[in-house]
């Protein structure tokens, strides 16, 4: 992998949208999870007898969604500095 070019606004720019898309699909599940999960927890009092299966399920979205999101901030990261490093 080579080291990107950085050397004008437009090259940085290219960059950035790079790194934006590794790992978007993770972001993008974790971050639907986040917000199922906190509805589903919210709604549970008005579930009735199902009330405690529906809010544990949100609560396992919300735990899910949080640990795709923390994996694709993850994997940014690994990425931008594997390209960050000079190969010889």
């Amino acid at each position: 992998m080579t080291r990107p070019d950085l050397s004008d606004d437009q090259a940085i720019a290219r960059y950035r949208a790079e790194l934006r898309l590794v790992g978007r699909n993770q972001r993008l599940a974790g971050f639907a999870l986040v917000i199922a999960g906190a509805l589903a927890v919210y709604a549970a009092g008005a579930a009735g007898a199902a009330g405690p299966a529906i809010q544990w399920a949100g609560y396992a979205a919300l735990a899910f969604g949080w640990a795709l999101m923390l994996a694709a901030i993850f994997l940014r990261t690994r990425y931008h500095r594997r390209r960050m490093r000079e190969m010889d």
